[in-house]
């Protein structure tokens, strides 16, 4: 990962901390994939992808979380749940970072942004 997306998940991260959101792991990586940002809040435990667009593209960021990314996080997911277990109801998230000239503009939280497949 480039620095530049690196600064973008802290960013998000940051974002969801003041929404009360508890940081977990960052990050988390195994053989089927890997999840920017695992948080927690009331009963949830949500594994979170970060994805910054230029604010004239022409898509969302969300946009750009296709199906295979979403596979690739839920086997994740569910080998991190293997591993750790929780009563924690788990749920998938986008954060969508626009920018301007590299520079933040806005951030966006979609929760439950999609479901197991």
């Amino acid at each position: 990962m480039n620095n530049q997306g690196k600064l973008w998940e802290i960013e998000a991260c940051n974002f969801l901390r003041k929404k009360r959101y508890k940081l977990v792991s960052t990050n988390y990586t195994c053989r089927f994939g890997e999840i920017d940002l695992i948080m927690k809040k009331g009963k949830y435990l949500c594994f979170i992808e970060v994805k910054q667009r230029d604010e004239k593209s022409i898509a969302t960021p969300a946009e750009f979380v296709g199906a295979d990314k979403q596979k690739k996080m839920i086997a994740t997911a569910q080998f991190y749940l293997a591993a750790n277990p929780t009563k924690l109801q788990p749920r998938f998230d986008v954060v969508e970072v626009y920018t301007s000239d590299n520079q933040l503009k806005s951030i966006k939280h979609l929760e439950n942004a999609f479901d197991l497949l």
